[in-house]
């Protein structure tokens, strides 16, 4: 395999990984804070880690964003077939505007939780 190919395996292999950070930082935002408001005396310490999950989940996006845009540019086009590429490409463009939307649902989530 050349050098090349072996890159984009590894970008899109990072952009997933990253996408699995962002979603277990904001998940686990939401659990500390369930937490720190059935235990009152452990706010001042799980505050700070909800702080660092959410700037942690920031630089995830990014990563996301940068490697996403790497596949942008190595996207193989007809890979399934003439027949197959218009309908990949259609679900392409809603899988993105649905975890776009996913972004930006999970931001507004935690922002009360993190930033009180």
């Amino acid at each position: 395999m050349s050098l090349k190919k072996s890159l984009i395996v590894v970008n899109g292999f990072v952009h997933d990984f990253a996408a699995g950070i962002w979603l277990a930082a904001i998940v686990a935002i939401v659990w500390l804070h369930e937490a720190h408001l059935a235990e009152p005396s452990t706010a001042t310490v799980l505050n700070l880690l909800e702080r660092r999950l959410f700037w942690s989940s920031v630089a995830a996006a990014l990563l996301i964003m940068a490697t996403g845009a790497g596949r942008t540019f190595t996207y193989v086009d007809n890979w399934y077939g003439e027949d197959a590429e218009s309908a990949r490409r259609k679900a392409l463009v809603v899988k993105h505007v649905v975890l776009f939307s996913a972004y930006g649902v999970g931001y507004l989530w935690v922002w009360g939780k993190v930033f009180h």
